[in-house]
Protein backbone atom coordinates (compact mmCIF):
# COMPACT_ATOMS: atom_id res chain seq x y z
CA UNK A 1 0.00 0.00 0.00
CA UNK A 2 1.25 3.40 -0.65
CA UNK A 3 1.32 6.68 1.02
CA UNK A 4 1.86 10.03 0.35
CA UNK A 5 5.48 10.44 1.63
CA UNK A 6 6.58 14.04 2.14
CA UNK A 7 9.42 13.46 4.76
CA UNK A 8 11.32 10.63 3.94
CA UNK A 9 14.20 12.48 2.21
CA UNK A 10 14.90 14.80 4.91
CA UNK A 11 13.68 12.56 7.71
CA UNK A 12 17.04 13.65 9.55
CA UNK A 13 16.04 17.47 9.35
CA UNK A 14 13.16 16.13 10.73
CA UNK A 15 14.23 14.84 14.04
CA UNK A 16 16.80 17.50 14.15
CA UNK A 17 14.49 20.57 13.45
CA UNK A 18 10.97 19.73 14.49
CA UNK A 19 9.50 21.42 17.63
CA UNK A 20 8.96 19.11 20.81
CA UNK A 21 5.58 18.36 22.20
CA UNK A 22 5.01 19.96 25.77
CA UNK A 23 5.12 17.12 28.44
CA UNK A 24 2.18 18.77 30.25
CA UNK A 25 0.40 17.80 27.40
CA UNK A 26 1.03 14.11 26.92
CA UNK A 27 0.12 13.52 30.92
CA UNK A 28 -3.25 15.43 29.96
CA UNK A 29 -3.69 12.34 27.10
CA UNK A 30 -2.40 9.77 29.49
CA UNK A 31 -5.06 10.66 32.20
CA UNK A 32 -7.88 9.95 29.96
CA UNK A 33 -6.82 6.39 29.35
CA UNK A 34 -7.80 3.60 31.74
CA UNK A 35 -4.53 1.84 32.33
CA UNK A 36 -1.45 2.72 31.85
CA UNK A 37 0.00 -0.64 30.41
CA UNK A 38 -0.10 -0.15 26.48
CA UNK A 39 -0.13 2.76 23.82
CA UNK A 40 -0.09 2.82 20.03
CA UNK A 41 1.46 6.43 18.81
CA UNK A 42 0.54 5.91 15.07
CA UNK A 43 2.70 7.44 11.98
CA UNK A 44 5.20 7.90 14.78
CA UNK A 45 7.66 9.90 12.43
CA UNK A 46 10.87 10.04 14.48
CA UNK A 47 9.34 9.05 17.83
CA UNK A 48 8.92 12.42 19.34
CA UNK A 49 5.64 11.82 21.25
CA UNK A 50 6.74 8.26 21.31
CA UNK A 51 9.49 8.84 23.76
CA UNK A 52 7.06 11.04 26.09
CA UNK A 53 4.51 8.82 26.42
CA UNK A 54 6.76 6.02 27.77
CA UNK A 55 7.52 8.89 30.29
CA UNK A 56 3.32 7.11 31.13
CA UNK A 57 3.03 4.05 29.90
CA UNK A 58 4.79 0.43 30.41
CA UNK A 59 4.96 -0.07 26.39
CA UNK A 60 4.73 1.60 23.52
CA UNK A 61 4.64 0.65 20.13
CA UNK A 62 5.28 3.26 17.58
CA UNK A 63 4.49 2.57 13.93
CA UNK A 64 5.17 4.64 10.36
CA UNK A 65 5.01 3.97 6.91
CA UNK A 66 8.36 5.05 6.18
CA UNK A 67 11.72 3.22 6.71
CA UNK A 68 13.77 6.37 7.06
CA UNK A 69 11.89 7.82 9.34
CA UNK A 70 11.71 5.35 11.72
CA UNK A 71 15.66 4.75 11.30
CA UNK A 72 15.74 8.07 12.72
CA UNK A 73 13.81 7.51 15.34
CA UNK A 74 15.07 7.88 19.39
CA UNK A 75 15.55 4.53 20.99
CA UNK A 76 14.03 3.96 24.31
CA UNK A 77 13.83 0.85 26.26
CA UNK A 78 9.96 0.53 26.19
CA UNK A 79 9.29 1.44 22.87
CA UNK A 80 8.88 -0.75 20.19
CA UNK A 81 9.43 0.57 16.66
CA UNK A 82 7.63 -0.92 13.62
CA UNK A 83 7.64 -0.42 10.04
CA UNK A 84 4.04 -0.37 8.80
CA UNK A 85 0.72 1.23 8.07
CA UNK A 86 -1.90 2.87 9.37
CA UNK A 87 -4.35 -0.21 9.53
CA UNK A 88 -1.36 -2.60 10.38
CA UNK A 89 -0.61 -2.12 13.78
CA UNK A 90 -0.24 -5.72 14.67
CA UNK A 91 -1.53 -5.39 17.97
CA UNK A 92 -3.82 -7.57 20.08
CA UNK A 93 -7.59 -7.26 20.02
CA UNK A 94 -8.83 -4.57 23.08
CA UNK A 95 -5.44 -4.41 24.56
CA UNK A 96 -4.63 -0.66 24.18
CA UNK A 97 -4.91 2.03 26.09
CA UNK A 98 -4.42 5.05 24.44
CA UNK A 99 -3.80 5.90 20.85
CA UNK A 100 -2.28 9.02 19.13
CA UNK A 101 -1.56 10.12 16.14
CA UNK A 102 1.23 13.41 16.03
CA UNK A 103 0.77 15.87 12.99
CA UNK A 104 -0.25 13.27 10.80
CA UNK A 105 -3.89 12.36 10.87
CA UNK A 106 -4.07 14.66 8.00
CA UNK A 107 -1.64 12.22 6.04
CA UNK A 108 -4.15 8.52 6.56
CA UNK A 109 -6.78 6.63 5.27
CA UNK A 110 -9.07 7.24 7.77
CA UNK A 111 -11.44 4.37 6.89
CA UNK A 112 -8.67 2.26 7.93
CA UNK A 113 -7.20 3.71 10.57
CA UNK A 114 -10.53 4.24 12.66
CA UNK A 115 -10.79 0.64 12.47
CA UNK A 116 -7.77 -0.62 13.26
CA UNK A 117 -8.07 1.94 16.72
CA UNK A 118 -11.60 0.47 17.56
CA UNK A 119 -10.21 -2.94 16.89
CA UNK A 120 -7.09 -2.34 19.60
CA UNK A 121 -9.02 -0.12 22.19
CA UNK A 122 -9.49 -1.37 24.88
CA UNK A 123 -13.09 -0.64 26.65
CA UNK A 124 -13.00 3.26 27.33
CA UNK A 125 -9.63 3.18 25.87
CA UNK A 126 -8.73 7.03 24.82
CA UNK A 127 -7.84 8.17 20.78
CA UNK A 128 -6.08 11.26 20.51
CA UNK A 129 -4.64 13.31 17.10
CA UNK A 130 -3.10 17.00 16.94
CA UNK A 131 -1.47 19.29 14.54
CA UNK A 132 0.21 22.54 14.74
CA UNK A 133 0.04 25.79 12.88
CA UNK A 134 2.64 28.15 11.70
CA UNK A 135 5.77 29.79 14.23
CA UNK A 136 4.88 32.64 15.66
CA UNK A 137 8.61 34.54 16.32
CA UNK A 138 8.03 38.36 15.89
CA UNK A 139 5.95 40.75 13.15
CA UNK A 140 8.66 41.23 11.01
CA UNK A 141 9.63 37.46 11.27
CA UNK A 142 6.02 36.58 10.76
CA UNK A 143 5.52 38.46 7.95
CA UNK A 144 8.34 36.90 5.69
CA UNK A 145 6.98 33.34 7.08
CA UNK A 146 3.87 34.14 5.69
CA UNK A 147 5.05 35.30 2.47
CA UNK A 148 7.19 32.21 1.83
CA UNK A 149 4.46 29.54 3.13
CA UNK A 150 1.88 31.66 0.90
CA UNK A 151 4.09 33.23 -2.32
CA UNK A 152 6.86 31.53 -2.65
CA UNK A 153 6.20 27.62 -1.90
CA UNK A 154 2.34 28.11 -1.33
CA UNK A 155 1.41 26.12 -5.11
CA UNK A 156 3.47 23.16 -3.52
CA UNK A 157 1.78 22.43 -0.41
CA UNK A 158 -0.11 18.60 -0.62
CA UNK A 159 -3.72 19.18 -0.74
CA UNK A 160 -3.84 17.74 2.55
CA UNK A 161 -2.26 20.65 4.65
CA UNK A 162 -5.61 22.01 4.21
CA UNK A 163 -6.97 20.26 7.02
CA UNK A 164 -4.10 21.70 9.53
CA UNK A 165 -5.12 24.97 8.29
CA UNK A 166 -8.83 24.02 9.38
CA UNK A 167 -7.10 22.69 12.88
CA UNK A 168 -8.60 19.27 12.16
CA UNK A 169 -12.39 20.20 12.57
CA UNK A 170 -13.36 18.74 9.19
CA UNK A 171 -11.78 15.52 9.60
CA UNK A 172 -14.06 12.58 10.77
CA UNK A 173 -13.47 11.89 14.33
CA UNK A 174 -16.02 9.24 15.03
CA UNK A 175 -15.20 8.96 19.10
CA UNK A 176 -16.98 10.49 22.15
CA UNK A 177 -14.87 14.07 22.21
CA UNK A 178 -13.18 15.38 25.40
CA UNK A 179 -12.20 18.62 25.80
CA UNK A 180 -8.90 19.49 27.04
CA UNK A 181 -6.84 22.67 28.14
CA UNK A 182 -5.16 24.72 25.25
CA UNK A 183 -1.16 23.83 24.30
CA UNK A 184 1.77 25.66 22.51
CA UNK A 185 4.71 24.12 22.04
CA UNK A 186 7.50 26.74 22.72
CA UNK A 187 11.29 26.81 21.94
CA UNK A 188 14.14 29.60 21.60
CA UNK A 189 16.20 29.32 18.01
CA UNK A 190 18.76 31.23 16.27
CA UNK A 191 18.22 31.81 12.56
CA UNK A 192 19.55 28.65 11.25
CA UNK A 193 17.69 26.68 13.34
CA UNK A 194 14.60 28.60 12.80
CA UNK A 195 15.25 28.02 8.82
CA UNK A 196 16.42 24.22 9.43
CA UNK A 197 12.32 23.78 10.59
CA UNK A 198 11.10 25.27 7.60
CA UNK A 199 13.06 23.37 5.79
CA UNK A 200 11.52 20.09 6.63
CA UNK A 201 8.04 21.63 5.06
CA UNK A 202 5.98 19.32 2.58
CA UNK A 203 5.66 21.82 1.02
CA UNK A 204 9.69 22.94 0.84
CA UNK A 205 10.55 19.42 -0.24
CA UNK A 206 7.93 19.09 -3.13
CA UNK A 207 9.53 22.91 -4.46
CA UNK A 208 12.74 21.46 -4.14
CA UNK A 209 11.95 18.33 -6.27
CA UNK A 210 9.55 20.21 -8.68
CA UNK A 211 12.00 23.45 -9.18
CA UNK A 212 15.69 21.20 -9.04
CA UNK A 213 16.32 24.46 -6.79
CA UNK A 214 16.56 25.14 -3.15
CA UNK A 215 13.76 28.07 -2.22
CA UNK A 216 15.46 28.04 1.35
CA UNK A 217 18.43 30.47 0.59
CA UNK A 218 15.61 33.03 -0.56
CA UNK A 219 14.32 32.62 2.92
CA UNK A 220 17.74 33.16 4.42
CA UNK A 221 17.93 36.51 2.65
CA UNK A 222 15.40 38.01 3.99
CA UNK A 223 15.73 37.20 7.34
CA UNK A 224 19.44 38.31 7.01
CA UNK A 225 17.41 41.69 7.33
CA UNK A 226 15.56 41.08 10.11
CA UNK A 227 17.46 38.12 12.60
CA UNK A 228 20.91 38.52 13.67
CA UNK A 229 22.80 35.06 13.03
CA UNK A 230 23.58 34.57 16.54
CA UNK A 231 20.18 35.76 18.58
CA UNK A 232 17.95 33.43 19.70
CA UNK A 233 13.97 34.00 19.89
CA UNK A 234 11.08 32.40 21.27
CA UNK A 235 9.05 30.69 19.07
CA UNK A 236 5.86 29.74 19.63
CA UNK A 237 3.50 27.06 17.96
CA UNK A 238 -0.19 26.65 19.03
CA UNK A 239 -1.47 22.78 19.18
CA UNK A 240 -5.25 21.42 17.83
CA UNK A 241 -6.38 18.90 19.05
CA UNK A 242 -8.50 16.20 18.69
CA UNK A 243 -9.25 13.95 21.72
CA UNK A 244 -12.08 11.53 22.50
CA UNK A 245 -12.97 7.80 24.11
CA UNK A 246 -14.10 4.99 21.78
CA UNK A 247 -17.85 4.05 21.49
CA UNK A 248 -17.63 0.27 21.17
CA UNK A 249 -17.65 -1.74 23.88
CA UNK A 250 -15.08 -5.09 23.08
CA UNK A 251 -14.34 -8.35 25.24
CA UNK A 252 -10.83 -6.98 26.96
CA UNK A 253 -8.30 -9.52 26.38
CA UNK A 254 -4.74 -10.69 27.85
CA UNK A 255 -2.36 -8.45 25.98
CA UNK A 256 1.20 -10.25 27.45
CA UNK A 257 -1.00 -13.36 26.07
CA UNK A 258 -2.04 -12.22 22.71
CA UNK A 259 1.34 -10.46 21.51
CA UNK A 260 1.73 -7.87 18.70
CA UNK A 261 0.97 -10.34 15.57
CA UNK A 262 2.91 -10.19 12.76
CA UNK A 263 1.40 -8.25 9.39
CA UNK A 264 2.79 -8.55 6.02
CA UNK A 265 5.42 -5.60 5.31
CA UNK A 266 6.45 -5.26 9.44
CA UNK A 267 9.84 -4.90 9.92
CA UNK A 268 10.80 -4.29 14.20
CA UNK A 269 13.87 -1.80 13.85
Amino acid sequence: MTFPDHFSDNSEAYAAYRPVYPEKFIAELAELSPGRELAWDCATGNGQAARLLALHYARVVATDASVQQVANAVRHSRIEYKVSAEDESGLGDACVDLVTVATALHWLDLDRFYAEVNRVLKPGGAVAAWCYGYASVSPRVDSIVAWFADARVGRYWPPERAHVDNEYRDLPFPFEEVTLERHFMHAELNREQFIGYIGTWSSVSRTRSTESADPIPELRARLDRVWNEEERLPVTWPLYVRAGIARLVKERIDCRKAGPTSTTGDRIL
